[in-house]
């Protein structure tokens, strides 16, 4: 009888469950998408029942559609965002919606955290950088601001432990989820005792820590009627879906480095202790019992082109409707016409703020070098590169942390589908790249979890067997020694305009309504 491992991904705008064969082949998938709250321009809240609903749709989905029988689910494995938050009351109900990473409500929290609650000492602790996107800040901030609330809280979980809690009835947290919460003590694997004493909380109010290849308690039989598996079907915790990413495209090993790019982004690599930066710009999350995850997330990622190709480029993208072609494919085309460089002009990608590796919700996007020989095409290329120079700094920061160069960059998301971006990647980074054949690598990264928690595997090693590989590149050393010159020349710029994003962006808050 066929066996089958399901993956699946509480993301931020929809929920994916994936159904694999035991070699890792993609069987069926199924999606559902929902929305952000976003009823002020600092708030991104989700409704926690919806993404609930949304766990039981997609993994009823691929059950079903594959007339697959409950005892052939070997298990099912859990990836999720990171940095949610929900308050809940003693019976499980929610007292708020889910706070997402992208609410930036807690930003004052950050300021009087760090200045005046030793911050850079609690984020060495804990690896998560003080910042508004981390369930400490929004804690600091409802403490403060919603007494009432924070007191009337029985316990403060995350998406993933509310879902499981639903499913089971049990209260747990995954120690990698942990770790991005700036509440977890990555030295004592165990919640921070001074963090917890500022916020005036016990580990009780808080979900059990668990390991990664945690197996949860049975499922209730409604749910598992439900979805269409057994009560007995091992649930495996999992972890974030930025750690798991790294497993999903086979980048785990020393020197391997993965980078994704959605409307987000980030860059990460895999070490065997906690590693912080004295400087604050980089994470580090847990990914099992022997393996950390240091990185940085960026906001600018394909948001920044979309914004180009809906603000910038209508008559490019009716072009692209009426001869059936993608809208980002003419994107790109168009830069093609254009030598790496852009004959001089850079973008500042910080349409969003950012996080890493400046950590402020202050900065703001430009055009650095803009001249009347520059053309739209220009201005287009240097939006593609901005993006992967911000990323650009972000892997420096890695390098300087680790100490090493790292041999090979394994890339996935939208991003990856274009040729000219993968290759100006490779440049800008002087690294080979490696584009994985599965695209839903943070499903993948679950599977390999659950392989091991339930006894099928020992380690990561089928991981490469799994993946496989569509593109590799590997860097134009001319371009190299171009891009290299306008690097320096991006962080130049970009340290002596953060002062002067605070001031733009204070004015932009007092005269006008700005989306952050």
């Amino acid at each position: 009888m066929t066996a089958y491992m399901i993956g699946i991904d509480i993301g931020t705008t929809s929920t994916k469950a994936v159904l694999y064969d035991e070699k890792g082949a993609v069987i069926d998938k199924a999606q559902q998408e929902y929305q952000m709250l976003t009823p002020t321009i600092d708030t991104s809240e989700e409704d926690p029942d919806v993404l609930f609903d949304a766990v039981v749709n997609t993994l009823q989905g691929v059950i079903r559609k594959q007339r697959i029988k409950p005892e052939q689910v070997s298990f099912i494995a859990f990836s999720a965002q990171m940095h949610s938050l929900i308050l809940v009351d003693e019976a499980g109900n929610p007292l708020t919606n889910s706070i997402t990473w992208a609410d930036n409500r807690a930003r004052y929290a950050v300021e009087d955290l760090k200045n005046n609650h030793q911050g850079q000492q609690i984020y060495e602790r804990t690896g998560t950088p003080i910042h508004a996107m981390s369930p400490l800040c929004k804690m600091w901030w409802l403490k403060n601001d919603e007494p009432a609330l924070y007191q009337q809280a029985a316990r403060f979980v995350d998406i993933k432990s509310y879902v499981i809690y639903h499913l089971t009835g049990e209260w747990v947290m995954d120690e990698s989820i942990a770790s991005a919460t700036g509440l977890y003590n990555l030295w004592e694997r165990d919640w921070d005792r001074d963090v917890l004493a500022l916020l005036e909380l016990t580990p009780e109010q808080l979900p059990k820590l668990v390991s990664t290849q945690y197996i949860c308690q049975a499922m209730r039989t409604e749910f598992a009627d439900e979805i269409g598996v057994q009560t007995s079907t091992p649930l495996v915790i999992g972890a974030s879906d930025g750690v798991l990413s790294n497993l999903g495209v086979n980048s785990y090993r020393p020197g391997e480095v993965a980078v994704t790019i959605g409307t987000s982004g980030a860059i990460r690599t895999v070490v065997d202790r906690p590693l912080t930066d004295s400087k604050g710009r980089i994470f580090c999350y847990v990914l099992d019992d022997d393996h950390y995850v240091i990185g940085g997330p960026v906001n600018n990622g394909g948001v920044v082109l979309r914004w180009l190709r809906d603000e910038l480029l209508a008559s490019e993208v009716e072009t692209a409707k009426r001869l059936g072609m993608d809208s980002y494919d003419v994107m790109t085309r168009i830069a093609e016409k254009v030598a790496p460089g852009a004959q001089g002009l850079m973008f500042h990608p910080y349409l969003a703020g950012e996080r890493a590796p400046l950590w402020t919700s202050d900065a703001r996007g430009s055009f650095i070098g803009l001249t009347l020989a520059h053309k739209k095409e220009h201005m287009i290329r240097a939006v593609l590169e901005g993006v992967l120079f911000n990323l650009y700094t972000v892997y420096l920061a890695l390098v300087e942390v680790m100490g090493d160069m790292p041999s090979k960059i394994h890339a996935t998301g939208g991003f990856s589908k274009s040729a000219l971006w993968r290759q100006m990647m490779s440049d800008i980074f002087d690294c080979t790249l490696e584009v994985p054949e599965s695209y839903e690598s943070s499903c993948l990264g679950a599977c390999a979890i659950g392989s091991r928690a339930t006894g099928k595997r020992d380690d990561y090693d089928v991981i490469e067997e799994w993946v496989g590989k569509t593109h590799a590149h590997e860097p134009n050393q001319e371009y190299v020694q171009r891009y290299q010159e306008l690097a320096s020349i991006f962080i130049q710029v970009s340290r002596s305009l953060m002062s002067s994003y605070e001031s733009i962006a204070q004015f932009q808050r007092k005269h006008y309504k700005v989306e952050e």
